[in-house]
């Protein structure tokens, strides 16, 4: 039997050591599939329920794994699926490769059935590789660049393959004119700046009395080189959300989250400093930085686009995190740990009591951050956290503390809704051994996760560790939405647009053959996350929790005070619940002492 185009395909995927393609069916890949029954499903071909969960499958895959995520979809509205889970890789910097049908070459142009001009589509979410193959000899070439692409650029692509095409003979490029051979391997790499820029940069930071570091998802890789970097410094850490598992939560220095989603001590941290240095990281929101005239300030990122955005930075350090700070610490002054350095320690410390004095608060009927609260010392030391968007990510930044071989991440820059159960089930195919938890809210699972759960009841049986544990902040309320209404706009909460539906979640996870739990009162919290961390199968714990627990910004501006104020006189429909747990939540700050709740078990 010859060699087809969609055998070549395959072939060249398991080259590049792909071992798994998260994808859904349709006669736009029809060669494909065929294909993929002729290799013995090799890669693997990951039936998703959607296609957009099959793009967020393979972000959560790329994010846990540090390789290329590869999905698949057909022509049209297949493609067209894909789209967001595509943005939210582009976005977040993430590594994935789209492989789309579509129609026949002899139909194209001609309004058929499916024809979405896919080129244009795709020309901004895949902008640095995006190419149609219509004959064979395009092949390899266009494969390989797709995912050294990728790859290089920490970015989408996508390779577009008309049906007829797949099912051509496959012929390699010949040494001819107009043929374009290829290469497998992409060379591992590690940019570091000129000796001069780094000298520069020394002299800054060398200069400063109090520093402060903030960095991202790019400083993963340079964990003990930022530590040796900040105690050299005696500087305080803060963490964009997406670099929440680059540092350890359990070292004194580090304040936490930055942000809306942030820690008090972070928004302290950089409203006092004299210097900033950030590394890998594009946090966008300038407001939680340092004043524009406060900090000099140093930015290293690997991407030279990346660099000079959103501070004045006086030195722009163009190279890999890692190996750009090794570089740096000869060059730089050790500095005394003095006030500066304790100031931030206790900062932090007394940060963690209100966190544990918030979530003690009595809510009706379950605090949700008591909910978050009483995992965090319940962790496994390699469990991979994923959230999703809305309030459940405010309770993720501040009440988790990354340690050991954690890993956590969510839809950074997008910040799209449902992300959260396909990226576990992404990361159980990148660590089959590792036990994945999401933190979802019920308009999130209501949106994804529950048809997801069956992409897990799919799988689950031929993992070495069955541990997918799926926690849904069941409020019947599009929670973060409400709130953004109060605080933003001054609006009252809009029942018909926020409303959502009660729906048992535990009970649909056991009729399809997983296990869970519905929990509706705090007592049951502690035992429902020890059943599901000793589960033999994925579990969902429905827990019933309070929407007007407030998702209280580090410094609450007068704006959105008063904001807050004028949606209670326009008659919100939650104000009394909503004026409650605002001044309970708010008035731990200022609380010495241990919780409520140890003090009613002390």
């Amino acid at each position: 039997m010859s060699l087809k185009v969609s055998d070549y395909i395959l072939q060249r995927l398991r080259e590049w050591d792909v071992e798994h393609v998260f994808a859904y069916a349709g006669d736009g890949i029809n060669g494909l599939l065929a294909a993929w029954e002729r290799a013995g499903n090799k890669p693997r071909f990951v039936q998703a329920r959607h296609e957009e969960m099959a793009a967020f499958e393979a972000v959560g895959y790329a994010k846990f794994s540090g390789r290329v995520g590869v999905c698949a979809a057909t022509s049209g509205p297949g493609a067209i699926h894909l789209l967001n889970g595509l943005y939210d890789a582009k976005l977040d910097h993430v590594p994935v490769v789209a492989i789309v049908g579509q129609t026949n070459r002899s139909a194209m142009g001609g309004s058929y059935q499916q024809e979405v001009d896919l080129l244009n589509l795709y020309k901004d979410v895949a902008a640095e590789f995006c190419e149609m193959v219509t004959v064979p000899e395009q092949l390899p070439n266009v494969l390989d660049r797709a995912m050294r692409t990728a790859r290089a650029k920490r970015t989408v692509t996508a390779v577009v393959i008309p049906a007829d095409v797949q099912e051509l003979d496959y012929s390699p490029p010949t040494h001819a004119f107009k043929m374009v051979p290829s290469s497998l391997g992409m060379a591992s790499y590690a940019p570091i700046p000129a000796a001069a820029d780094l000298d520069r940069a020394a002299d800054v930071l060398n200069a400063g009395e109090k520093v402060a570091i903030l960095i991202g998802q790019g400083a993963r890789g340079a964990r003990a080189e930022v530590e040796e970097l900040a105690d050299v410094l005696g500087a305080g850490v803060a963490k964009a959300l997406l670099g929440k598992d680059a540092l350890p939560d359990d070292l004194p220095y580090v304040t936490g989250a930055i942000g809306l989603l942030g820690t008090r001590p972070s928004y302290e941290l950089m409203r006092e400093c004299d210097t900033l240095l950030v590394i890998g990281s594009s946090f966008p929101y300038t407001q939680f930085m340092p004043d524009l005239d406060q900090a000099r300030a140093v930015q290293i990122d690997i991407d030279p686009f990346m660099v000079g955005l959103r501070y004045p930075f006086e030195v722009n350090l163009v190279g890999d995190s890692r190996e750009t700070v090794k570089a740096l610490l000869p060059k730089l002054k050790r500095k005394k740990h003095g006030s500066w350095r304790k100031k931030i320690e206790k900062n932090t410390a007394r940060w963690w009591k209100v966190m544990e004095r918030r979530a003690a608060v009595d809510a009706d009927p379950i605090n949700p951050e008591y909910v978050v609260h009483a995992l965090d010392a319940l962790l496994p030391h390699d469990v991979i956290l994923a959230a999703d968007s809305g309030s459940a990510a405010n309770w993720y930044a501040r009440h988790l503390r990354i340690r050991g071989e954690m890993r956590g991440s969510l839809s950074g820059t997008l910040a799209t809704m449902g992300p959260g159960v396909p990226y576990v089930i992404g990361a159980k195919f990148a660590h089959p051994d590792r036990p994945t938890l999401a933190i979802v809210g019920d308009g999130a699972m209501q949106m994804n996760g529950m048809a997801e759960l069956i992409t897990a009841a799919k799988y689950w049986p031929e993992w070495q560790d069955p541990r997918l544990i799926v926690a849904v902040l069941n409020n019947q309320d599009l929670n973060q939405v409400t709130w953004e209404m109060r605080a933003m706009s001054g609006a009252p909460q809009f029942l018909p647009s926020q409303a959502l539906p009660d729906v048992p979640y535990a009970d649909f996870a056991r009729s399809i053959g997983l296990d869970g739990v519905q929990v509706e009162t705090p007592d049951g919290v502690e035992s429902a996350w020890h059943k599901a961390l000793g589960a033999d199968r994925p579990f969902v714990i429905d827990f019933r929790t309070d929407p007007a627990v407030p998702p209280i910004p580090p410094h609450a501006s007068l704006d959105q005070i008063e904001a807050a104020a004028s949606a209670i006189a326009k008659g919100d429909s939650d104000r009394a619940d909503m004026v409650r747990q605002g001044v309970k939540a708010k008035i731990q700050e200022f609380l010495p002492g241990k919780s409520h709740r140890q003090e009613r078990k002390d």
